[in-house]
């Protein structure tokens, strides 16, 4: 078995269950997980590996719960630089059925890196189109090379254009092969065991892209294999309408109808809920990835987030897709839910100084949805915190630079209000992924030629 010493950080902020972030303490780490955490002194002095983090602060990996992986490919594209949900993947459908499986080998790689270079540990990714015969199984093999934990969603579309859907025909598939290859992908691939890097989701896409019967099969299959469920929902003003029209339901409700609610289950999203659908979501334990750049990017509104944390709704964070961010950066994220949701406290008009005025959100319960929070989100007691017992998945940033100069007097608040930068060194398991800047587990530069090609081919018609 491998050991790991992290030792004379100036600052390990836990996120355990009393939020204490220690001085003058270090980490001993074996087999990929904390055995002890405390005064240097008290831990062993010598590890097969020795990170020696002096002016450095440490926090438990980031965790993303909602990306597209695939849409690395296709950032910032000048026709759907300015449209809204609907907009957008109208314009974007047409391209991303060009797709082939080295493209979805490809994205993961892009992503999972940019987030191990953001702090991020673990990552949920939403796969919800298979054209030219990608399968997820493409984009499992590509995040192997990264050393990241995965939770693959085995997404899908079964409503084409033809049938009354957003997306063309050639990216649907019939529920029976989509049903038939999730339950190919649970078996194959699902990993429920302590420290897994590998987990399996079902994700239909959207209520407005699959059946009710796909909705409630997946359902009953999840369950079957004790797999989480995951969509989007309630992300638009005007998926109330659209649901209401085709169901008789609003979203949440519609959700309900179906099977889909309970401690197994997360939305992306949930702009548009209401305070009785955020009381279901408190009492059933369904959780919530927050997206804001996505949110703010297309224009879809401000998640109630402090409504849903004071409720004690489960509540992660997600960069979500690459085309409607443009990037993966987990710790921007971060910074980006509290700048948005104290924005929303102000929303109508009341005063900071009034003794009544909404509560502002914290640096530190930014940092907390996207560790503990995520951790709970996608369902792992593993990871998102460091204690004796969890994952060794950490990173590190140098406090000696420009960026943070000034700010001593705070430094975990710091790594949230000031510009958001990379991390020095990411570890997941034990291991070093990131290591003084540098994404350990391939060549970035040959990596990032070989993906622009591929984007380039993707625009070629």
């Amino acid at each position: 078995m491998s050991t790991l010493l992290v030792k004379n950080a100036s600052v390990i902020v836990t996120m355990d269950g009393n939020d204490r972030e220690l001085t003058g303490a270090a980490i001993f780490c074996r087999d990929g997980k904390i055995e002890q955490i405390g005064p240097l002194s008290e831990l062993p002095q010598e590890a097969d590996e020795v990170l020696d983090l002096q002016d450095h602060i440490v926090l438990p990996g980031l965790v993303n719960t909602h990306h597209h992986f695939y849409q690395t490919l296709t950032r910032a594209l000048p026709g759907a630089q300015n449209a809204n949900l609907f907009n957008w993947l109208t314009t974007l459908y047409p391209i991303w059925a060009r797709m082939n499986p080295e493209d979805i080998h490809i994205s993961a790689q892009t992503a999972l890196a940019e987030l191990a270079l953001s702090g991020c540990t673990t990552a949920s990714d939403h796969l919800y189109l298979f054209p030219n015969g990608s399968k997820l199984d493409d984009e499992i093999e590509g995040a192997a090379t990264t050393g990241m934990r995965l939770h693959a969603s085995r997404g899908s579309m079964s409503l084409g254009q033809s049938q009354g859907g957003l997306p063309p025909d050639s990216v649907v598939d019939s529920e029976e092969s989509i049903l038939k290859d999730s339950e190919r992908l649970i078996q194959r691939y699902h990993d429920p065991s302590f420290g897994s890097k590998l987990q399996i989701v079902l994700a239909p896409c959207s209520p407005f892209s699959v059946t009710t019967q796909l909705m409630r099969d997946s359902a009953v299959m999840a369950r079957k294999y004790h797999v989480h469920l995951h969509t989007h929902l309630a992300e638009t003003e005007d998926e109330d309408d659209f649901c209401l029209e085709k169901f008789g339901l609003k979203p949440v409700a519609y959700m309900q109808s179906v099977d889909w609610i309970g401690d197994d289950v997360w939305f992306a999203h949930s702009v548009w809920v209401n305070d009785d659908e955020m009381d279901l979501y408190a009492h059933y334990g369904c959780g919530v990835a927050h997206c804001p750049s996505s949110n703010m990017r297309l224009a879809s509104g401000i998640a109630p987030v402090m409504n849903m944390l004071s409720r004690g709704i489960k509540l992660g964070l997600g960069v979500d897709g690459s085309a409607s961010n443009d990037g993966s950066h987990m710790l921007n994220e971060v910074r980006q839910a509290m700048l948005l949701a104290r924005l929303n406290s102000g929303v109508k008009g009341a005063s900071r100084s009034a003794p009544d005025a909404p509560p502002l959100m914290t640096a530190r319960q930014a940092l907390s949805i996207a560790t503990r929070g995520g951790a709970s989100v996608l369902g792992r007691s593993d990871i998102g915190s460091l204690e004796v017992g969890k994952c060794a998945d950490f990173f590190a940033i140098d406090l000696n630079k420009l960026d943070y100069a000034g700010a001593q007097q705070d430094p975990v608040a710091a790594v949230v209000f000031c510009a958001p930068l990379k991390a020095d060194w990411t570890v997941v398991g034990g291991d070093v992924i990131v290591r003084e800047g540098q994404f350990t587990k391939f060549d970035i530069q040959a990596h990032v030629r070989k993906h622009n090609a591929a984007a380039k081919r993707l625009m070629q018609v």
